[in-house]
């Protein structure tokens, strides 16, 4: 009976596969090795580009900052000069205003009317005087009602007096002044010269 040892092909065959086996795990390494090192480099060049587009808004957002504080600069120095302007029209509208409102109670003002005060408040004017006649006063509301820059009169009182040992009437009323966009800022110019009181009738 022949016996045949297979105990040395076993063993040849245990080393092959451990030998495979081994080269496998080093394969295995060498590829994870690789795959760690490419998600790296990739990872890190995903990092560095994000951290320059970063950079490049940090940049610009600061380049925004400053001309957003200049744009909020020049709002200020607009919003300063608009109200220079608004005061300095106000001041042409009030001086111009002022000559015209004395220009029309020179011309509205009947004969034997005195006025001894006029006061200004806005749009609504005081006045105040002697009148020599309660219908000199009747006269001086109808003109006043029918002047294109004066209108509402309105009598507050009306009282006897003595005037250097003459009799007269004292008297005060309110009025407004009529104001249209258009005329809202005027050169004194382009008004009319006062006539007298004393021309009127």
């Amino acid at each position: 009976m022949i016996r045949i040892n297979l105990l040395p092909h076993r063993e040849e065959k245990r080393k092959a596969k451990r030998q495979q086996f081994y080269a496998l795990i080093g394969l295995i390494s060498v590829l994870a090795g690789l795959i760690v090192f490419v998600g790296y480099s990739l990872i890190s060049g995903w990092v560095a580009s994000q951290e320059e587009k970063n950079a490049f808004l940090k940049k610009e957002i600061a380049v925004l900052d400053k001309q957003i504080d200049q744009i909020k600069e020049l709002k200020e120095k607009t919003q300063a000069l608009l109200a220079r302007k608004q005061i300095i029209e106000s001041l042409q509208r009030d001086r111009a205003e002022a000559v015209r409102l004395l220009n029309e109670l020179a011309k509205q003002t009947p004969e034997g009317i005195y006025l001894r005060s006029v006061k200004q408040d806005g749009q609504k004017i005081a006045l105040g005087g002697y009148a020599q006649s309660n219908t000199r006063v009747s006269a001086l509301m109808r003109n006043i009602e029918a002047s294109p820059w004066l209108e509402k009169p309105q009598l507050i009182e009306i009282k006897s007096a003595s005037l250097a040992n003459r009799r007269v009437y004292e008297f005060s009323l309110n009025a407004s002044i009529k104001r249209t966009p258009s005329q809202d800022v005027q050169k004194p110019a382009a008004l009319k010269p006062a006539e007298s009181a004393k021309d009127k009738k």
